[in-house]
Formats: C-alpha cells, sequence, structure tokens
C-alpha cells in the first residue's frame, strides 16, 4: 500500500544456518513480517546467453515434464479460465493511473529478434548450505542489506528457488521461440547466490532491453494471490535509477495484466493495491540500469496458492504471463 513502511516478507538465512536438510515448518504471520524486510532479488552473476534451448525439450504433451535439466517447449496456453481455482474473488478494477494497453502480443518467429531479455530468477537452491556467504551485507544505495536469502516454500517444502527457475526457464524458452536473446542471471549452475548487486548489475552487463525479477511469496497463510514491485525513485550512494521509473512502471502494468490474464489469478488480497506495489528497499531495483520489475507469483504459504505453484500446467501459464508481458513491453509503446 502506498505509503506505508516496506513490508517484511521473506525468512531470514539465519533460521536455516543449522539447519541445511531440515524439514519445511509452516510459519506463521509474524515470521512473514520479519520475511518483508529482507531483499527478495535472486541470482545474477552467471549469465547464459540462449537464443534457442540448445537441447531437445520434453514434449509439450508431458505437463509433468521436469525442466530441471533443460529448458522447455512452451505448449500453447490454455485460455485464462482454463485452469484458474473455483472461488476467487472477481478481479479488481483497473488501478487509478494511465494503465498501458497494448495489442494483443504476436507469437510469430523472430519478432523479438536483435532483443535482449534478462530473467531473474529468485534466490538459489545451494543458498541453505550457504548461509554465512549469503549473509554478507552489500550496499544497495540507500542502505545495506543481506546478500541473498533463501526463500520461502510450500508447507510440503516445494522452494521459491526450485519454482522461480522452472518459471523462468519456461518463459526463456517462449522468449527464445521469438527470437530474444534471453539471459538467465542464474541457471542452477553455481553453488549460492550470485548477491543482490551483481544480480542488479545482470541488466547492464547483457545489455539488455528489460528484466524481470521471478519470485513467490512467504505471507500470511490466509492471504492469496499475486503482486508486481516496480522500482521506486532512488537517487543515494551508488544507486541512482531515475531513468528507469518510468519504463519500469509500464512494464509492472504490462506484467500485472497479462499475468492475470494468462493464469486467472487474483490480484494479492493481503498486500500490494490491486496487484501493484512500488518499493524502494530492493537491491535488484534501486541498482538497476535497465527497466525491470519484480513479480512475486503467489504466496506459497497459501494452500489454494502452493496448489497453483505446484502444478506444472500452471508454471506454464506463468511463464506464459511473463513472457507476454515483455514481448508487449518490447514491441508497443
Amino acid at each position: 500500500m502506498t505509503g506505508t513502511a516496506p513490508r517484511p516478507h521473506r525468512r531470514s538465512t539465519l533460521l536455516r544456518a543449522t539447519t541445511v536438510v531440515a524439514a519445511a515448518v509452516p510459519l506463521c504471520t509474524a515470521g512473514w513480517l520479519g520475511w518483508r524486510a529482507l531483499d527478495h532479488s535472486g541470482p545474477a552473476g552467471a549469465t547464459a546467453a540462449v537464443s534457442a534451448p540448445a537441447s531437445t525439450p520434453p514434449s509439450a504433451a508431458d505437463p509433468a515434464a521436469d525442466p530441471a535439466t533443460a529448458p522447455l517447449t512452451p505448449p500453447v496456453a490454455p485460455p485464462p479460465s482454463a485452469n484458474a481455482p473455483t472461488g476467487e474473488a472477481p478481479t479488481p478494477s483497473a488501478p487509478v493511473g494511465t494503465a498501458t494497453t497494448a495489442a494483443p502480443v504476436g507469437t510469430a518467429a523472430n519478432g523479438l529478434a536483435g532483443r535482449t531479455v534478462v530473467l531473474d530468477p529468485g534466490h538459489n537452491p545451494g543458498n541453505f548450505s550457504h548461509t554465512a556467504e549469503i549473509n554478507r551485507q552489500v550496499d544497495i544505495g540507500n542502505a545495506r542489506k543481506e546478500c541473498d536469502t533463501t526463500g520461502t516454500e510450500t508447507n510440503a517444502g516445494y522452494t521459491e528457488a526450485e519454482y522461480t527457475l522452472d518459471v523462468s526457464r519456461r518463459a526463456r524458452a517462449i522468449l527464445a521461440a521469438q527470437g530474444a536473446t534471453v539471459v538467465l542471471v542464474q541457471d542452477g549452475d553455481r553453488p549460492w547466490g550470485p548477491c543482490i548487486d551483481e544480480r542488479a548489475r545482470s541488466g547492464a552487463d547483457a545489455h539488455a532491453d528489460a528484466a524481470v525479477s521471478v519470485h513467490a511469496d512467504g505471507g500470511p497463510a490466509s492471504g492469496s494471490g499475486f503482486h508486481v514491485i516496480m522500482p521506486g525513485r532512488v537517487v543515494a550512494g551508488k544507486a541512482d535509477n531515475s531513468a528507469i521509473v518510468e519504463p519500469s512502471h509500464r512494464l509492472g502494468l504490462l506484467l500485472r495484466d497479462r499475468f492475470h490474464t494468462a493464469t486467472g489469478e487474483p490480484y494479492a488480497d493481503y498486500t500490494a493495491d490491486q496487484g501493484l506495489d512500488t518499493r524502494s528497499d530492493l537491491g535488484g531495483l534501486n541498482l538497476s540500469a535497465v527497466p525491470k520489475v519484480f513479480i512475486e507469483c503467489g504466496n506459497m504459504r497459501n494452500s489454494t496458492d502452493a496448489k497453483r505453484m505446484t502444478d506444472p500446467q500452471w508454471r506454464q501459464q506463468a511463464a506464459q504471463g511473463i513472457a507476454d508481458a515483455l514481448t508487449a513491453f518490447l514491441t508497443t509503446r
């Protein structure tokens, strides 16, 4: 909500410092308030540019195919309501302001030729084993924060890091099929991290046109839905994101709308305002030199959201929504 202090939403990595293989323990709302104080940007250093998946992808007809070892060839996304859970609240009305309304995104091959996109899968599955490294403080311009965090997980133990990497790989396949060069900040190819400042630099390092950081929230169990986080203007220390605030907000509006259309998921009912939030306490946004937003694809602590996010077919729809938003951003004004 505009004008309120940043909402803590991440578990402190210190909670996992001594338990690398511990079973997942459901966290209460009070724990969630502590998480929201942490920057939840995901890894960013090992950039691997991809024009198209190098290995033979699993069959698109097999929704349970595990993309952990290779990018997936995306199936055609079903209509927005196909897998929408029943009993959801009506879609909130569009926020007051100048929301961008782009024409439907085409999927013609090479439609994004010459464009570069950075996808930032939040956190790293190995962070749980490297708490000392990820607890190191880094400069984000207007504060100092942890290098990274472990992220959250469902009550059944499906981690945010697993989710974000899977969805990012799926979105990469969709965008690459349209001719884009896609850079994943980490592709499960490093033991931990990288830190949020390194992750923020990945857009400039790749000369990217836009970047999206993919996350899942760890909110109160009673809350559900997704939201998009856009950068507030920060000019402090080594941070100056003035040039990217306006285009990032346009990207954020597109991502909010396209993700909702692709997945049928409602806007978060426990945080943000009609699916949108603006923050100035996230290193991944403060230090970015290219238009960038975060998306919290759902609340892993909520049983309804967790059911969606553990479904491969729904993750494909989530990836489609992210890819559609980036395509619209890069092809419309």
